[in-house]
């Protein structure tokens, strides 16, 4: 009796704990299905998120009252059931704004950064992933983010991990280095009846003979350098970040050591300022002014990124009506070549805060400007509006106003965030002129670019070196200073080996002792191009 006593005490301690299983598992599923809904309903609802974004110079961006009013960002959140809070940074502050924005702690759920984890950024991106401001993307990538992983290159990826292995940040790429190309006035190198110039005498022969023909400025300066560098590449001299090479004893050096072939481009420009063949007042002159001077018939050969032919022809148009474009090959140096700073495999890229709600619906975000859908909306614009459809045909209403072109450089270049930037192809194909502009790529820009050994993050050492830091495509102050006064005249530029040796007494000896021991490590990238 005692033992049927215990089994059935057994029995229902047993029965109780089932009861009690069951019990919590019911309650574990209710508690996932009630997850689930709320997961639903939080996707129906619209994704708030703040951005900040670089106007990039674009004057429809530059212009708008206010850009979240924007009927091409709204047609955006529409498509992507988002309500975005875009901040814009101007483009010639970005870096004092960017500093200003990480001191203050009022951080945007998105912040648009520099390619990696060096310049460009104002506080870099390395500096705040070090302090736990972004969010390591890895895992979000992987689950949300299908069409990122497809699309955008290994090398693009690369850029954006940080040391500690981990990416925190989406890239836009670029799967042509070569970006940058040599304009020139078309159809006033046919009125002078001369050729296409290829060395830098014969390109200062064309530039003469525009003044001659009474062209305001023949070649077109800017402050900086900046897109005015044409000659520092046909002598390979660029005193940019990603510009250094292995001396004769197997260092690394800054190709701005070269004085013999720095001097040379150094002349080059003299002669152009004594000559009147470039504006006296170049070192002054900023983006839209150098636009502006384009656009309205001033100038005779100019450099600008090669994607934008074809708009700034239009704009042109609009002032000289016969003038005509074309990208000529960058005049070559001594050693047969030329061109531009090659760039990176990032043009932009956009990190996302640590402390943002919904980080997987950003992801996704980002993820659909990599769709069909995305690139029929960024591409053409609005349905109505900017094209309609026949017959399953997309009839693209080509701009043809200054604030047509505007706008379309805006939807295709600023408000798409991530994409392969080389050109928008779906824009090119619709005209045997864009047509052409892709064979400019491969005949032309393939074959051209200045490239270097490059150390990304960048040398410490100049970090407390202000007046010894280069950016990617303008020189550092200490330099900039001394060519301003030897293309003006105020110093002889016979004086640039004591340039060196002041770079090297203000800080540059510590650059160089660092480089050396980051190169003799690996830690560098390979140059493509030379």
């Amino acid at each position: 009796m005692k033992e049927v006593k215990r089994l059935l005490k057994i029995l229902a301690v047993a029965l109780f704990s089932l009861i009690l299983l069951v019990g919590c598992q019911s309650e574990k599923t209710s508690e996932k299905t009630e997850n689930t809904k709320e997961t639903e309903e939080e996707s129906k609802e619209r994704l708030k998120f703040s951005i900040s974004m670089r106007t990039l110079a674009f004057t429809h961006v530059e212009n708008s009252p206010n850009i979240n009013e924007d009927e091409y960002v709204k047609e955006l959140e529409k498509l992507t059931n988002t309500d975005m809070d875009i901040r814009l940074m101007p483009h010639n502050e970005y870096s004092t704004k960017m500093d200003l924005m990480f001191a203050s702690g009022d951080i945007p759920d998105v912040v648009q950064t520099s390619a990696g984890y060096g310049e460009g950024s104002g506080q870099t991106l390395q500096q705040a992933v070090e302090a736990g401001v972004f969010l390591p993307l890895d895992d979000l990538i992987e689950k949300y983010g299908p069409n990122l992983k497809k699309y955008i290159p290994k090398a693009a990826w690369e850029k954006q991990r940080y040391k500690d292995g981990k990416i925190y940040s989406i890239p836009e790429f670029l799967s042509n280095p070569s970006r940058r190309a040599t304009y020139i006035r078309k159809d006033l190198l046919d009125k002078a009846g001369l050729e296409v110039p290829k060395t830098v005498e014969e390109t200062l022969n064309v530039l003469r003979e525009f003044k001659k023909m009474g062209v305001a400025q023949p070649f077109g300066g800017r402050a900086d350098f900046k897109y005015a560098d044409t000659f520092f590449g046909s002598f390979d001299v660029f005193p940019y970040s990603s510009m250094w090479e292995v001396d004769k004893d197997g260092k690394p050096v800054p190709k701005f050591f070269d004085s013999k072939n720095m001097e040379a481009a150094l002349k080059t420009y003299k002669t152009m300022y004594d000559e009147g063949l470039l504006h006296k007042e170049f070192l002054t002159i900023d983006s839209k002014q150098y636009k502006n001077e384009a656009i309205t018939g001033n100038i005779g050969m100019w450099s600008m990124n090669a994607n934008e032919l074809l708009q700034w022809e239009q704009q042109l148009k609009e002032n000289v009506p016969e003038a005509e474009i074309a990208v000529i090959p960058s005049p070559v140096g001594p050693d047969g070549k030329g061109g531009y700073y090659l760039y990176g495999d990032v043009t932009r890229a956009y990190a996302i805060n640590a402390e943002t709600k919904n980080p997987e619906r950003i992801i996704k975000f980002f993820d659909w400007m990599l769709s069909e859908e995305a690139a029929k909306y960024f591409t053409y614009g609005i349905e109505g509006k900017d094209y309609t459809m026949e017959n399953g045909k997309i009839n693209y209403k080509t701009p043809v106003s200054v604030d047509e072109v505007n706008i379309e450089r805006y939807r295709t270049a600023f408000l798409w965030m991530v994409q392969d930037t080389t050109y928008i192809k779906g824009l090119l194909e619709l005209t045997p002129e864009g047509q052409e502009l892709i064979k400019v790529y491969d005949t032309i820009l393939a074959k051209e670019g200045r490239d270097g050994i490059n150390f990304d993050p960048p040398l410490t050492a100049l970090d407390t070196l202000p007046d010894l830091q280069p950016s990617s495509d303008t020189p550092p102050k200490l330099l900039m200073g001394h060519m301003a006064k030897m293309i003006t005249g105020a110093e002889p530029i016979s004086d640039w080996p004591k340039v060196v040796e002041e770079w090297k007494e203000r800080g540059g000896n510590k650059v160089l002792e660092e480089a050396a021991d980051r190169y003799k490590k690996k830690e560098f990238t390979e140059s493509r191009r030379k």
